[in-house]
């Protein structure tokens, strides 16, 4: 008996050092949004692409500007053989004397080229065009991540509060079943109870510790993921209560099935998508016509005791026609109108598919609502039933099954209120979320 005390003094001092170096959190859902869409990996991710498609566009505008290209050379040369035909050379008979070559060991060329497009088959704006829209598809497809980021802390929340709420009423039966049983004990001992039903009552607490600690790790484990997606410290142990939810959240008006369609996010990056492949179409047609630019230079040049060139200007317009791209190039047009009508499929699915979200979230939320009410009734009848199933067991009117069964029904009453009561707020979310409104409810209620 010495033995078991020290350790249960042991245990006891762990248990203390532990729950000090846990750190309890009371976290709003809208808070814990908030921290989701700014710091988790997924939204940062999303964000970055974002930021990618912005440069990859800027870079695509830039092509419209001229091309300045300055270049210099220096050359060294040996035993160069140079031969200068004049004016008079040339016109003088063959039997004329000729001048000794020139010694000459270097050469140094300087050139500035200035290239300004001015018609590429409407290549350069139709790529801007198609780099504009994969920005802006890139733009809606980062807000229906962060979209799904919100949702996933909501379902968090959901089953962090049904496990934390199962602990609760379990430790609460678990401390008036040992109750029981130690009464039921006494009973035996007395010779007023059958063994049997006391091993009833203690196969019911056990019963009752299992699903406990069941709830418990369930407890750890959800809370272990929702911290790990909001960054926060690893000893932080988010507590969930009916008042973590806005209390204005049921006045936030859900939308039409059309007004869902538009505010879609996933839907409207498709749209996007579409028109930046209908630019590519553009794009790949533009091979089809000649590249005309304006074109300007400079060039300096010193060949050593030979000829000195300076201030050459040269301008006019160049002109480039790739005649084989009009046998090759018509594979990539093909390829890119087979892209654009794969997208007009997917959007057609999609917009069924969300049609169909739609219904089946309205239907889970009117499911939600109606449970909840029918919990409610439930609980008030398993605690009417137990009160008299214990008079009548009191009077020796009923057995001890029936004692059990009515303890054990009036458990699961409370619990399934719990759930249903968190089932509600995840329906209405999950209605909102199928609607377009998730991140729009969260910014209008926390104005």
């Amino acid at each position: 008996m010495k033995c078991k005390s020290q350790l249960l003094f042991v245990f006891s001092i762990l248990g203390i050092f532990s729950a000090r170096g846990q750190e309890k959190t009371v976290l709003s859902l809208n808070e814990a949004v908030k921290i989701a869409l700014s710091k988790s990996d997924e939204s940062k991710l999303a964000d970055t692409k974002v930021n990618t498609k912005s440069f990859e566009l800027q870079s695509t505008k830039m092509s419209q500007y001229p091309d300045l290209k300055i270049s210099g050379n220096y050359f060294r040369l040996t035993n160069a053989d140079i031969n200068l035909i004049s004016t008079q050379e040339a016109g003088s008979s063959p039997d004329a004397p000729t001048t000794s070559s020139p010694k000459v060991n270097q050469l140094i060329l300087g050139q500035a080229n200035l290239t300004m497009p001015l018609f590429a088959g409407f290549k350069i704006r139709n790529s801007i065009i198609r780099s504009e829209n994969s920005y802006n598809a890139e733009m809606a497809n980062s807000a229906y991540t962060k979209e799904n980021v919100a949702l996933q802390v909501i379902e968090y929340y959901a089953s962090l509060y049904k496990a934390q709420k199962s602990v609760e009423l379990l430790n609460e039966n678990l401390v008036s079943s040992n109750q029981q049983v130690k009464d039921f004990e006494a009973m035996e001992q007395n010779g007023l109870l059958a063994r049997n039903d006391l091993l009833k009552a203690q196969l019911q607490s056990s019963q009752i510790e299992l699903s406990l600690a069941e709830a418990q790790k369930n407890v750890k484990l959800i809370n272990n993921k929702l911290i790990t997606l909001l960054k926060l410290d690893a000893k932080t142990v988010i507590t969930v209560s009916p008042e973590n939810v806005d209390a204005n959240l049921f006045n936030f008006k859900t939308a039409s099935k059309d007004e869902a369609l538009t505010n879609r996010k996933d839907l409207e990056s498709l749209h996007y998508q579409q028109k930046a492949i209908e630019a590519g179409i553009k794009v790949a047609q533009s091979d089809y016509y000649p590249a005309v630019s304006l074109v300007g230079g400079y060039t300096a040049l010193d060949l050593q005791n030979v000829v000195r060139v300076e201030n050459a200007m040269n301008f006019g317009v160049g002109l480039s026609f790739d005649l084989s791209a009009i046998f090759k190039n018509s594979k990539q047009v093909k390829a890119a109108k087979s892209r654009y009508e794969e997208t007009q499929f997917q959007e057609a699915a999609l917009t069924d598919h969300i049609k169909t979200e739609i219904v089946e979230a309205e239907e889970n939320y009117a499911l939600a609502i109606k449970q909840d009410q029918l919990y409610k009734q439930s609980v008030i009848q398993t605690i009417e039933n137990y009160r008299i199933v214990k008079d009548k067991y009191d009077n020796g009117l009923v057995d001890t099954n029936d004692l059990l069964e009515a303890n054990l029904q009036d458990l699961t009453a409370q619990i399934n209120q719990a759930y249903a009561k968190a089932n509600v707020v995840l329906k209405y979310y999950e209605l909102l979320n199928a609607t377009g409104q998730l991140t729009n409810s969260f910014n209008t209620t926390n104005n």
